[in-house]
Order: structure tokens, then C-alpha cells, then sequence
């Protein structure tokens, strides 16, 4: 069974959306807003849970209800999988960084156990190996030491290259909440500032009702 479906670009609302901004050398855009962690921190301290973790998988839960978040560019083919995993960043002792990928999963607790394996095997080998072929999945990297307010990414210009990209920040307290910066960069042909927005609805949401 097909993990994606092909979509009819003869007959799909975002034609000529997609058809104007697929001609752009630099078609992305980002945005970035401060999420609401109170509610996942206290989670995770309370269960022992790694807040990295936790993080992923809500980011990943709230990405995969959103169909443009599914969609991806392949040659003169647009298609939207039936859902996507987690390819983050991860640093090693010695301050350099890889890769590690995490499958997706309906369960939080399973999403973190698995995950907890995963990244150890991946902290432990120490590769650089980035998986340029995969498009299921959204691009990950973690950036704790700062409370950023905007984000930019390296980009190969020319490169065919539709993955949504997410970056966590520093969490710091605001007031009576703990407050983290999200970034989130997509390609304009698959997706506008409205499927953005829904993203963190979305994910305000299910960080708000743990």
C-alpha cells in the first residue's frame, strides 16, 4: 500500500499558488512565535520525560493534521504523504552535531521510549549523515541556548527542497508562563501564512490540554 498520494494539479484549489511560486529561486517563508511550554514542562518533569522529546512529538502531531504540511514537490509531481516523522539535529560531547530520525508514532509515551533509544544509538556513533533523499519527515533543529525572535536557514538555491522546517529556542519565563520560540519555514507553493497559523493553533492546543 502507498504511503502518499499523488495529487491532480488539473484539478487542485492551489494551481496557480503553486504554479507562481514554483518558479521563485528562494520560495520560503518564515515565521516565529512564542509557544506556551508551561504545561509540557511541568508533564515532563512530573513522568521523567526528555522535554526535547515531547517537544518533537507534539510539533510532529500538530504538522501531521495539517494536509500542506504533508505535501511535497517531487520533479513536476506534488505529493501529500499519509503522515511524516522527525529528522532533528542532535550535539555531541564534542560540540559538533548529526542527525537522528524518529519514526512516526500515535502515543507519546512510545514516541519518547522509542526515541530515547534511538538518540542514544545516534549520540553514541557520532555520524554525519544526513537522509537528503527522504522527504516523509520535517527538518528539526533545536537551538536551547537562545530565545531567538527570528530564524534563518542555509538553503542550496536550485536544490529541490519542500520540507517544512521547525527550530525550538530557549524557553524563559514570561510572567506566569514559560514561553519557547518556535520557527517554522515552508515553501509558498505548498503552503500560506494561514496553514502556519494552524500549525500553532494547533500545537498551542495540544500543549494547553496535557
Amino acid at each position: 500500500m502507498a504511503s502518499f498520494t499523488t495529487i491532480n494539479k488539473d484539478n487542485w484549489h492551489r494551481k496557480s499558488t503553486f504554479d507562481y511560486f514554483r518558479q521563485f529561486e528562494l520560495p520560503f517563508f518564515n515565521i516565529t512565535v512564542n509557544v506556551d511550554v508551561s504545561a509540557l514542562k511541568s508533564l515532563c518533569d512530573k513522568k521523567g520525560y526528555s522535554f526535547f522529546l515531547a517537544s518533537l512529538f507534539y510539533a510532529m502531531k500538530a504538522a501531521n493534521d495539517i494536509d500542506e504540511f504533508k505535501l511535497r514537490i517531487r520533479g513536476e509531481d506534488i505529493i501529500r504523504h499519509n503522515n511524516i516523522r522527525v529528522g532533528s539535529t542532535i550535539q555531541f560531547d564534542d560540540k559538533s552535531f548529526g542527525f537522528c530520525y524518529f519514526p512516526y508514532l500515535e502515543s507519546l509515551e512510545e514516541f519518547i521510549s522509542n526515541g530515547q533509544v534511538l538518540l542514544e544509538e545516534a549520540l553514541e556513533a557520532k555520524g554525519f549523515s544526513p537522509k537528503d533523499g527522504n522527504d516523509d519527515l520535517l527538518h528539526f533543529s533545536v537551538i536551547p541556548w537562545l530565545h531567538f525572535t527570528s530564524f534563518k536557514h542555509a538553503r542550496r538555491v536550485g536544490q529541490e527542497d519542500s520540507i517544512p522546517k521547525i527550530v525550538f529556542g530557549r524557553y524563559q519565563q514570561q510572567g506566569e508562563t514559560l514561553q519557547m520560540p518556535v520557527n517554522v519555514e515552508v515553501h509558498h507553493a505548498l503552503a500560506d501564512g494561514y496553514h502556519v497559523g494552524l500549525f500553532f493553533e494547533k500545537l498551542q492546543k495540544y500543549l494547553d490540554n496535557l
